[in-house]
């Protein structure tokens, strides 16, 4: 099967898994130890993929099997690329955010998410 589809449309699973080169149940592996990649879940439990998930997904791939990296390295680089994100919006003592508190983290790399589907 091939997957003809615009760069902007969402993919199932197996439209994914085809394009990134792996199987499925690797993307649903993944999607438990990479909080970044959260694909929509609709009725079922079905995932729909969106353009920014299917660029973290091909770049997880790239790390993992490409470069050689453990998932362990691979969260730390995508880790360390939405740290400096954090550090920048809350500035080194900000009273808001306590130490361990990754609520900010989680929402620069969804703002980064949603700049990556509307750049798109």
């Amino acid at each position: 099967m091939s997957v003809d589809k615009s760069d902007r449309a969402f993919r199932t699973i197996s439209e994914a898994a085809e394009v990134i080169g792996v199987p499925q149940h690797v993307l649903r592996f993944w999607e438990t130890r990479f909080e970044q990649l959260q694909p929509l879940k609709r009725g079922g439990n079905r995932r729909y993929y969106r353009p920014a998930d299917m660029a973290l997904l091909e770049n997880i791939r790239a790390m993992l099997h490409d470069e050689g990296l453990t998932i362990r390295g691979a969260q730390q680089v995508l880790a360390a690329r939405e740290r400096p994100l954090a550090a920048r919006v809350a500035g080194p003592a900000d009273p808001r955010v306590e130490p361990g508190d990754d609520r900010l983290a989680r929402l620069c790399a969804m703002r980064d998410r949603l700049k990556m589907v509307l750049a798109a």
